[in-house]
């Protein structure tokens, strides 16, 4: 090799960043995010930008050169941040929240230090064994049945989110149902699977992605309270094994999107056991108020299930991604899902001694995300989580009732928990107006949802710093802006 070659090398060894501009670096970003949640309320809480004017603020091409990090610092505050709807305001109240915290981020910060990539127990045996022991200490703060727990024939797994979940439990469901040839010969059409009419459209897709189809997905009707009517799915099921179908899926859920309804698990997982029908239970908001013993009413029935899951990053202060799948039978899981080629081998797998995470998910890599729910639990305890999730139940319950006090406005569903679904008795236009008129604002940043085809306002408390005096700003808003209609 030439001397002009080696030269070249040398130089280019030098455009990586050194251990010590790495910890410079990182103090200015660890202050940039410690700054920015603490001016957080200063920013309007949906972006304002217009379609097309992030990208129109952005260079055309890529730099030829290497810039200074203070340009990149620069340029987040310049580009980024007026097109960030800020998720972690506590004026956010739409969707579902997608909490962060503070021991939640530097546990992600030092996942990605370490970047590992945890796909077996052998490529970082802490990054497993971490993972099946933070998800069983989560299993016995939120009292989940034993058989969900390792020590049993089932255990958890931490998924990107409760779409994957309910996909993982669906192939696994798929393959008990046909004796584990699915996977070899295909789907014939004939297999069926149940959810409310209610429940997340994730459930829809995995259908699709699982080979199913989306004419074999039954939308079970609801009660008044937007509930899945059992004695409707048991008339469903029956019908469709007249029809020369094969039931074998049901999706209960705890806390729809829509407005929160708690299907009748225990009911539903009778059905299920009868038929033998797999059952999934997606609690991926509502799970997490099962920490506080008052309202594990919520898992009434869990002890018929056979796959459950909930997402800390929605009401854990555990940022994005981190939901957590249980299932009752491990090993209906992975013969489902386990693909065991030449170069992922190892004697450590091949004893059977440990758990090999590839096959619990779809895709084969993974991250370390237990360290983030670890630095979550470990900071606040089970103490200071249940004080938080009592805190945003409690101010939820008062917005209800501010609600029903005004006579302009009504409750469009009960408020079991901390999603207040309400609507002005004008009408849709005038409800669809006071959303936009709220919105537009900045002030706050709520969505709509039907709910007896009546477009109704949805107000979720659930954002780690949302306090009372920030709902008290809200009604005000509310109450002012519904005057102008």
């Amino acid at each position: 090799m030439s001397e002009a070659k080696l030269q070249g090398i040398a130089e280019a060894s030098s455009y990586h960043m050194s251990p010590e501009e790495f910890r410079r670096h990182g103090y200015q970003v660890i202050d940039w995010i410690a700054d920015y949640l603490q001016r957080i309320e200063t920013f309007p809480v949906l972006s304002q930008v217009e379609p097309g004017q992030v990208r129109a603020s952005l260079p055309p091409h890529a730099p030829e050169s290497g810039e200074p990090f203070a340009n990149l610092l620069a340029d987040v505050d310049r580009v980024i941040l007026p097109g960030v709807t800020h998720w972690q305001s506590p004026n956010f109240y739409a969707y579902f929240p997608c909490n962060a915290s503070g021991p939640a981020i530097l546990g992600d910060l030092l996942s990605s230090g370490l970047g590992v990539q945890g796909m077996l127990w052998a490529t970082s045996p802490a990054c497993t064994e971490l993972e099946a022991h933070v998800l069983d200490w989560l299993g016995e703060m939120l009292a989940l049945p034993q058989k969900f727990l390792s020590s049993g024939t089932g255990g958890g797994v931490i998924q990107d989110t409760a779409s994957s979940a309910s996909l993982c439990a669906l192939l696994a469901a798929r393959e008990r149902a046909t004796n584990f040839l699915s996977n070899k010969q295909g789907c014939d059409g004939k297999l069926v699977a149940y959810c409310s009419s209610q429940a997340h459209s994730s459930i829809e897709k995995a259908v699709r992605i699982a080979g199913i189809g989306s004419e074999n997905l039954r939308a079970v009707e609801v009660d008044a309270d937007f509930g899945m009517r059992p004695e409707a799915l048991a008339s469903q099921i029956e019908q469709d094994r007249r029809a020369g179908k094969l039931p074998f899926f049901v999706c209960a859920t705890v806390g729809t999107t829509s407005s929160n309804a708690i299907d009748p698990v225990k009911a539903i997982g009778e059905i299920c056991r009868n038929e033998g029908l797999w059952l999934h239970v997606d609690a991926a908001m509502s799970g997490t108020a099962a920490l506080c013993p008052e309202f594990r009413f919520i898992h009434q029935g869990l002890e018929r299930a056979d796959s459950y899951c909930f997402n800390p990053h929605k009401w854990m202060f555990t940022n994005f991604d981190c939901d957590c799948f249980y299932v009752a039978d491990r090993k209906s899981l992975v013969q489902a899902l386990s693909v065991l080629p030449e170069y992922l081998r190892n004697k450590a797998t091949e004893a059977g001694a440990v758990i090999d995470y590839r096959d619990w998910q779809i895709p084969l890599g993974r991250r370390f995300r237990s360290l983030k729910l670890w630095f979550v639990i470990r900071h606040y305890g089970i103490e200071g989580l249940r004080h938080h999730i009592r805190e945003h139940v409690r101010l939820a319950q008062e917005f209800a009732k501010w609600i029903r006090a005004d006579p302009r406005f009504e409750l469009a569903a009960p408020v079991p928990l901390n999603l207040v679904c309400f609507r002005l008795k004008a009408g849709d236009t005038a409800s669809q107006e006071l959303m936009e008129r709220l919105n537009r604002s900045g002030d706050l940043y709520l969505t709509h949802t039907k709910l007896a085809d009546k477009l109704t306002l949805r107000l979720c408390v659930g954002q780690a710093n949302t306090e009372e005096r920030h709902l008290v700003k809200v009604w005000a808003r509310v109450k002012e802006e519904a005057a102008k209609i």
